[in-house]
């Protein structure tokens, strides 16, 4: 796809921001939207395009990608009566947020009389990943849109196409971040041990690293923002509690057994109601420091 078509981007925060400033970086000419206008400020002052609202991107843009934090904003965004649905010009939404097969499905069914496509592209990798461009992009849409679409998205990262059906996508999405909650959550309970038995944290978190225990949470969340105890990792409670929250429940409509996973979402539950959904979602490691009487620094 030329840069010289025009892009939409629908939700400019934290990760959107980044991929959408990318996308600028790469030539596309842009036009923004969300709903707090600060958060479109410094891509305006870049060149993008302001406009007012969903439906006025999807009338402004050949494709527009969304990057927004629930999966009911984005179904009020996509299917709204001032959403990408009442636009008159884009073809295909790219849908970067973490939403669940459900939604998923019932956004490309409702896009259906249009026309429209949904292209389904969750991304994991946090704010970091988004502004060096190294996220993980899983896609789910039919093999001629992907086409279309993967000049776009590999701005973003390595994209991994999980096939044709809405939804398949948001079915990986979810497993890995349950799984990347549950990492926090074992490493968090393994190191208040080894803290309150005499091991100092730091020491622990090399051993588990060059040991059969290694995770993500040991490998990166512990040192980046456990032991300096900033707490300040870039992913929240509220939104990595509504992930294992929408994993659960899409495991448990499909038969499958969650058991692990529900223990995940209670700890979460725990720190939510305790710290508040604005908090890091590293601060499952406070709850289980309060609870074993310790600290875990480095």
């Amino acid at each position: 796809m030329a840069a010289a078509e025009t892009i939409g981007f629908v939700g400019t925060g934290r990760m959107g921001g980044p991929m959408a400033g990318r996308l600028l970086d790469a030539g596309y000419s842009l036009c923004v939207y969300d709903s707090q206008s600060e958060a479109t400020k410094a891509l305006v002052a870049r060149g993008a395009r302001l406009v007012k609202s969903p439906a006025e991107v999807a009338s402004s843009a050949d494709i527009v990608l969304a990057s927004l934090p629930t999966p009911d904003i984005v179904k009020a965004v996509a299917l709204g009566p001032d959403g990408i649905v009442a636009g008159n010009r884009a073809t295909v939404l790219i849908d970067l947020s973490t939403t669940g097969p459900g939604a998923a499905k019932l956004i490309a069914k409702g896009f259906e009389p249009r026309n429209l496509t949904l292209v389904d592209a969750p991304v994991s990798g946090g704010i970091k990943g988004a502004v060096n461009g190294t996220l993980a992009v899983m896609v789910s849409c039919p093999k001629a849109t992907y086409e279309r679409v993967e000049p776009i998205l590999k701005h973003f990262g390595k994209l991994f196409y999980t096939g044709d059906k809405p939804g398949t996508a948001q079915t990986a999405k979810l497993a890995n971040n349950l799984m990347a909650a549950a990492a926090l959550v074992i490493t968090s309970e393994a190191v208040a041990m080894g803290v309150k038995g005499g091991v100092n944290a730091k020491v622990l978190i090399d051993i588990i690293n060059a040991s059969s225990g290694r995770n993500s949470a040991s490998e990166d969340k512990f040192p980046r923002a456990v032991l300096p105890g900033t707490f300040d990792f870039g992913f929240t409670t509220g939104l990595s509690y509504k992930d294992v929250r929408l994993c659960v429940d899409e495991a448990e409509a499909m038969g499958v057994p969650m058991v692990c996973g529900s223990v995940v979402r209670q700890m979460l539950a725990i720190t939510n109601a305790k710290y508040g959904a604005s908090s890091d979602f590293t601060s499952i490691a406070k709850v289980l420091e309060e609870w074993a009487g310790v600290e875990m620094r480095g």
